[in-house]
């Protein structure tokens, strides 16, 4: 019987065993799905709207695509849709007017990066718009009432350095009063882009602290609300009358906008999916991922050359912004421990 009893859980055991790699298979072959699912969707996202802002049309190749809000309000209405369909009949507690002030700032970013690129390569702006965590983080400090661990500034100063370096111009004519810093028209659009991403993330801070916040509701109500406000503006500025005269002359730009406006909801269909799946420290590490494989699929297909120096930088910016993805889940981790700690302590008063 001994012997029996001794084979029975032998055999268990080896189920047990087969069901644990077997989860953990499926584990793994669920994040290749998911971070590849992101990785190549932004890649796309970002050779389509790179080929958008710096293609050239025409016979003569003199044409140039500038109607941004008409760019910006495509990704928005396809956005819109999706994040509809995504969020189902799950509802929260945020006043709709609440929806239509923070979407204004959102908009407000998404239009001045987009408009940069006119003026930028596209590496500059993908590596200047990974410097959100520092106005999220200094707005959230003014506005917001958070506190920062000094590792956290540490993170940040990293990442400031490494965005000093790449945009550090060697030879400038500094006889008539130019610095090596010296910005230009598309820099400033950058810095404005991510002023506007402080102020949406310090709104959206005070937002998750005062009501319960679905995710694809936020997204739903922010890409409508976007929405309409760039057809109003397309209708006053004539925007919309000009772009429409444009796709009629190139009608091969609509195949373009519309896989950029799929690109970008996919993309956030796979963000989504592996922060309720893997967690905020994986979505991360994948997100930053993809935006070094973005600046690489510049600098392969469209010849947006790196000096050394500049790949330098960006080194150091994505690890400033590894280590800060790091950090920031090691303080989530030990918050749920505190947590839990003094429920326990209370259940024992109790």
């Amino acid at each position: 019987m001994r012997e029996m009893n001794g084979i029975i859980d032998n055999s268990k055991k080896m189920k047990d065993e087969v069901c644990a790699n077997e989860t953990l298979w499926r584990q793994a072959v669920n994040l290749m799905f998911c971070a590849g699912g992101t990785l190549l969707c932004y890649l796309w996202f970002g050779v389509v709207q790179e080929s958008i802002t710096k293609g050239k049309y025409g016979s003569d190749g003199k044409e140039r695509f500038t109607y941004t809000q008409a760019l910006v309000f495509v990704q928005c209405a396809i956005n819109a849709i999706f994040a509809y369909i995504l969020r189902g009949k799950t509802r929260d507690s945020v006043p709709i007017r609440t929806y239509s002030i923070v979407s204004a700032s959102y908009l407000f970013a998404m239009i001045t990066s987009n408009h940069a690129l006119q003026y930028i390569p596209y590496p500059t702006q993908v590596l200047g718009k990974s410097c959100k965590p520092i106005p999220i983080m200094v707005f959230g400090f003014l506005f917001a009432n958070k506190r920062y661990h000094f590792k956290k500034f540490f993170c940040v100063l990293m990442i400031v350095f490494g965005v000093g370096l790449f945009l550090y111009k060697e030879k400038v004519d500094t006889t008539y009063g130019k610095s090596a810093f010296s910005l230009g028209f598309g820099e400033i659009l950058l810095l404005l882009s991510l002023v506007m991403d402080g102020t949406t993330g310090a709104i959206q801070d005070r937002i998750r602290q005062q009501h319960t916040v679905n995710a694809h509701s936020m997204m739903y109500y922010m890409n409508l609300f976007s929405s309409l406000y760039l057809l109003i503006g397309l209708l006053l500025t004539g925007e919309l009358f000009d772009f429409m005269a444009f796709v009629q002359l190139y009608p091969e730009i609509i195949v373009k906008l519309l896989s950029l406006a799929a690109a970008s909801a996919l993309g956030q269909f796979f963000i989504f999916k592996t922060v309720t799946e893997f967690g905020p420290l994986t979505c991360s590490i994948v997100t930053t991922t993809r935006k070094l494989f973005t600046m690489l699929g510049s600098v392969i297909l469209f010849g947006n050359i790196l000096t050394q120096r500049q790949s330098l930088a960006t080194i150091i910016v994505f690890t400033g912004l590894l280590l800060d993805a790091i950090e920031s889940k090691k303080k989530k981790s030990t918050n749920k421990v505190k947590l839990n700690e003094e429920s326990v302590a209370q259940n024992k008063l109790l």
